[in-house]
């Protein structure tokens, strides 16, 4: 089967192209892709090619995913935002959050603390009214949502510069009790530089500008929980 591959920034650099056809077998995965395409163009380097996301027809992939007949297939490195060579990066996903691969995203040589915080979904809730909670099914405008996420990380640069690498990351789908739903870490290299205070804005302000919404669902029945912040146009 033959199908459609598109490179992105480095990738797109060292490879001299931007689009090229892959022949695989049927049935192929995305990590067969992978291999095939570090094999066909000597240029790229392997390091880039395996540590790149993948995305089929624009919708993240892992490399166990399997392609059809036609099939596009983007290769990129992580959404970067911010000024420097510091990292950034920023998923909405359904996939479990891995808090060592997602800190060793942006742990550097000068690395010497990571600040993070993760959400999770509260099977209990004792405020207010209290309620049970059987689960929560997240839902995303992906596109956007990570476009918001790259702002979040541009405006944790702007108050305090001397963090470095951040991540955002927003898992959807159903939830259990006990489950993380949302990651924010921003790494620099001393723990009194502002880490603490730019993971709490960054996670108060996904919640204002990022299109996510929750449906919680429980004894009670289920409803979608809505927030009261409208953004400013250009916000």
């Amino acid at each position: 089967m033959k199908i459609r591959v598109l490179l992105f920034a480095t990738l797109k650099q060292r490879a001299g192209r931007a689009e090229l056809t892959l022949e695989l077998p049927e049935g192929a995965a995305v990590g067969a892709a992978r291999a095939a395409l570090a094999e066909k163009i000597p240029t790229l380097d392997a390091g880039i090619v395996e540590r790149a996301l993948a995305a089929v027809d624009q919708e993240f992939a892992a490399d166990e995913d399997v392609l059809h007949e036609g099939a596009e297939l983007a290769f990129f490195p992580p959404v970067s935002g911010g000024a420097g060579s510091f990292p950034t990066f920023v998923k909405i996903t359904y996939d479990p959050l891995d808090l060592d691969e997602l800190t060793a995203l942006i742990t550097q040589e000068t690395t010497g603390a990571i600040c993070v915080f993760s959400g999770i979904v509260r099977g209990k809730t004792t405020r207010g009214e209290g309620h049970d909670t059987a689960f929560l099914e997240y839902e995303a405008y992906a596109p956007m949502a990570e476009a918001k996420m790259t702002q979040v990380a541009e405006e944790i640069r702007a108050r305090w510069p001397s963090v470095e690498g951040i991540v955002v990351v927003q898992r959807i789908g159903r939830l259990d009790p006990g489950t993380p739903t949302v990651l924010i870490a921003c790494a620099a290299a001393h723990r009194d530089t502002g880490v603490f205070e730019a993971a709490r804005y960054g996670i108060d302000r996904l919640k204002e500008i990022v299109p996510v919404w929750k449906k919680e669902v429980g004894p009670q029945g289920e409803a979608w929980v809505e927030g009261d912040y409208f953004p400013k146009p250009g916000e």
